[in-house]
């Protein structure tokens, strides 16, 4: 279930998103706030997964609130407002969605599809965190990365140079190997070719992407939040809000 807060100062604004939220059975909507000190101290209470924030209200605005809550653990938001120029701010922090009201139905979809998708991969990431910090603390051994990878093909085995790859895709079971011109298949899940992979040299972008750093050639921002990475042979790749740390860091 994802625990879901509503944040506005209008009651009848609540409700609409309370009506439309009964349909998707997955969200709980576990609290309702009309002024943001109510919703700060709900917020810290509750502990929501997501909050739909009304921009403007009484006293503090959206991005104040947020500004109050303390490091660590903070929830998903989905800003919900009548003026579209409150889009760039919410987008410099960190904001899965924008609505604007009145709220178009194929907009709310939009916006909890990506919730779904955004709260299953942090919990997801934060379980496997939660299983390598365990394994690093029976496994006290530096960890090696790989310099080439050993790729079946046919009846013959390719040693791949990693600074030849360009880009890492998902495929079920088989990560995708792109190098140049030619794509390989290597039997393993993307996952654990990751912690196999210098992180100085490669970077997750999303759940089934990895880029050589070196690669890279351009970073745009997207309104919503996530970014397009091209890479220097012109291949464009999306790269999930949620992992831009792990890029730009580099950058």
């Amino acid at each position: 279930m994802i625990r879901t807060l509503i944040v506005d100062d209008v009651g009848l604004a609540r409700e609409a998103i309370r009506i439309r939220l009964q349909d998707n059975k997955d969200f709980d909507v576990v609290g309702e706030a009309a002024t943001a000190p109510e919703a700060l101290n709900l917020i810290r209470k509750l502990e929501p997964d997501l909050i739909f924030l009304d921009v403007e209200m009484p006293g503090l605005d959206a991005f104040q609130l947020l500004d109050g809550l303390q490091e660590g653990r903070t929830p998903e938001v989905i800003f919900v407002t009548a003026h579209d120029q409150y889009a760039v701010q919410a987008f410099n922090s960190s904001a899965l969605h924008f609505l604007l009201k009145p709220i178009d139905d194929s907009q709310f979809e939009e916006a909890i599809r990506r919730a779904r998708d955004e709260i299953a991969e942090s919990k997801g990431e934060a379980e496997s965190e939660s299983a390598d910090s365990e394994i690093a603390r029976v496994d006290q051994e530096k960890p090696r990365y790989w310099s080439r990878l050993v790729i079946k093909d046919h009846d013959r085995f390719i040693l791949l140079k990693t600074d030849d790859v360009h880009w890492i895709g998902a495929a079920t079971n088989y990560a995708e190997v792109h190098a140049g011109t030619r794509t390989y298949l290597l039997r393993m899940p993307i996952s654990d070719l990751e912690g196999k992979l210098d992180p100085r040299r490669f970077a997750r972008i999303s759940r089934s992407t990895i880029v050589g750093i070196e690669q890279v050639e351009e970073i745009k921002p997207l309104w919503h939040g996530d970014f397009e990475v091209f890479l220097k042979d012109g291949t464009a790749l999306r790269m999930s809000r949620r992992y831009r740390d792990r890029l730009l860091s580099h950058t």
